[in-house]
């Protein structure tokens, strides 16, 4: 599952191979193995503000993962049952999902960010048997957990503050035995349930097998160029709830012995991130786009922040040229993009090791990957067409399906075809971009309009910070483009400004892609992964265009 060294991107696709055991079970393959190789090996540290961090060795998590498993066994869990985790990143964190792939259960990761409506959808549709979370998030969870009859038990992590019908954390580990306990697991046996972001609509339960992991391996040494090399050391701010911080970050670091960093943090500040990547010696970060567009806001960070990246990978939406352009003089890194969503991750790389890096695109094809940009009917366009993104199947990345929804996961199909539901172009050379969701595509006088390069240029603006494009419906032109907009700190809106940003739009991109209507405001809607909900904004404009909203 490792790249082979290569010179060139397609050199190393033409010579690779998956290499899919019959059976592997990701919670023995992360920390049983190495354990027995090397049981002192650190693999977890948690990021202390106030002294020396934490440190958790291979040994230590064989042997607590073990613990773990058992106790969940004792309540009840068996093969297929689901455990839901709503936990900050930390060594708990690591040890339940450890110990629910050893049982053969399902590990639904869930943001600890989600209210209450929230966290009982997605507990009540994946018919989650355990919980495991911290005190805030079972008092999130108490006053609903009538609505969710499948719920059997809450273990809590962290101080009892006399919660009525927990398990604590610490007991149920304490009180069992450590010897191994991983089942046998075929590589195809459903492992994780991540649930969409929602960005379009209701989210659904992504089904993956234990197969996952190795098929993220080589996306993952793509953008972090070659991963593992000596020193390494890996980071995200990203909630290891999300595909992008688990599947990304920790347990491929567990798997290939690279250390991972963690850090309770929940709230994105970007010069704690700076501190947290400097004093850990962080060598190896995944910043999602909406991240690094903040850390653009401080003001020579490397004046106070001494860091020693070797690589910076990012994805999760488009990351832009101006972002792309601002690492490379500032942080002095050329940050590799990737692609890929909850159902098919990671399939889509950038490596500037090997010259497969340009401002705007997405990356190429990891080895092992078929993708390509389709038509309506399935048919691979010509470059330079605009399609729809889409892998071919078999994949070992690939889900398994939605969780109990056959339609979905039927209607994700093209034939062979999983239909990303993005759209993109490829160009003569083999780069993807990126330019919307289907939902999200602007149409206006007759030009089909992305909002990933209109935000990519308003945030190059030097009066703004982070910045939303949407469609509103418009009776002669079919739609217009309308930005929502939040300022740099200190920066007041006002007309020469909207104008100013107009013409930032106009002069540097085209007359038909310039945003008619701009709205100042505090903050964006952001899904826990950090991409803008563009949904609830398209809606808002819908209604303000029903109502006779700002004029244009």
């Amino acid at each position: 599952m490792l790249l082979p060294r290569g010179e060139t991107l397609e050199d190393i696709a033409a010579r690779f191979e998956w290499n899919v055991p019959a059976f592997f079970n990701i919670g023995s393959a992360v920390s049983d193995a190495w354990a027995a190789r090397e049981p002192d090996r650190v693999c977890l540290e948690h990021f202390n503000p106030e002294g020396e961090p934490d440190r958790l060795t291979y040994g230590s998590l064989a042997r607590r993962s073990n613990r773990f498993a058992r106790g969940l066994r004792s309540l009840g869990v068996a093969p297929g049952d689901r455990v839901a985790l709503m936990l900050p990143q930390g060594f708990e964190t690591a040890i339940a999902h450890v110990a629910i792939y050893k049982l053969g259960a399902i590990a639904v990761p869930l943001a600890l960010l989600f209210g209450a409506e929230a966290v009982v959808h997605r507990l009540a549709a994946s018919g989650t048997k355990v919980l495991v979370t911290t005190p805030g998030g079972y008092h999130t969870v108490a006053g609903v957990r009538q609505r969710l009859p499948e719920l059997q038990t809450i273990v809590v992590a962290g101080e009892d503050d006399g919660m009525a019908g927990t398990v604590s954390f610490d007991g149920l580990e304490q009180g069992h035995a450590d010897d191994a306990v991983a089942i046998e697991t075929r590589a195809d046996d459903p492992a994780l349930m991540i649930f969409t972001s929602g960005t379009t609509g209701p989210p659904k339960g992504a089904l993956h097998g234990h197969r996952v992991l190795i098929g993220h391996i080589p996306g993952v040494q793509a953008h972090h160029e070659f991963l593992p090399q000596p020193g390494d050391k890996l980071w995200t701010p990203a909630d290891w709830a999300w595909a992008g911080g688990l599947l990304n970050v920790l347990l491929p670091g567990l798997l290939l012995g690279v250390p991972v960093v963690s850090s309770r943090a929940q709230k994105f500040d970007p010069e704690l991130a700076y501190r947290i990547m400097a004093e850990m010696k962080v060598r190896n970060a995944f910043i999602p786009p909406t991240a690094l567009r903040i850390m653009r806001t401080v003001c020579d960070p490397l004046s106070r922040h001494r860091l020693n990246l070797r690589t910076m990978g990012s994805g999760g939406e488009a990351l832009g040229r101006e972002t792309y352009d601002w690492a490379k003089e500032v942080l002095g890194l050329t940050i590799n993009e990737f692609y890929g969503q909850t159902e098919c991750n990671l399939v889509l790389s950038s490596c500037a090791e090997l010259g497969v890096s340009l401002g705007g695109a997405i990356g190429k094809p990891v080895p092992g990957h078929q993708v390509a940009v389709i038509d309506e009917q399935g048919t691979v366009v010509a470059d330079g067409v605009a399609g729809q993104i889409a892998v071919k199947r078999p994949d070992p990345v690939m889900f398994l399906g939605y969780w109990q929804n056959e339609a979905a996961t039927k209607a994700k199909f093209i034939g062979d075809w999983l239909a990303t539901g993005d759209q993109g172009v490829r160009d003569a050379q083999g780069y993807f971009s990126f330019f919307g969701r289907d939902d999200d595509v602007i149409t206006s006088s007759g030009y089909r309009i992305g909002p990933g390069e209109i935000e990519d240029c308003l945030t190059g603006h030097p009066a703004v910070a982070l910045a939303a494009v949407v469609g509103k419906p418009d009776p002669l032109r079919t739609q217009i483009v309308k930005a929502y907009i939040v300022l740099a700190p200190a920066i007041e809106p006002g007309a020469e400004l909207t104008e100013s940003v107009r013409e930032w739009v106009k002069t540097r991109l085209s007359a038909h892609e310039y945003p008619r209507e701009i709205e100042f405001v505090d903050s964006l809607p952001l899904t826990t992964t950090g991409k803008v909900i563009r949904r609830i904004l398209r809606d808002q404009a819908i209604a303000e265009s029903r109502a006779g909203g700002p004029d244009t």
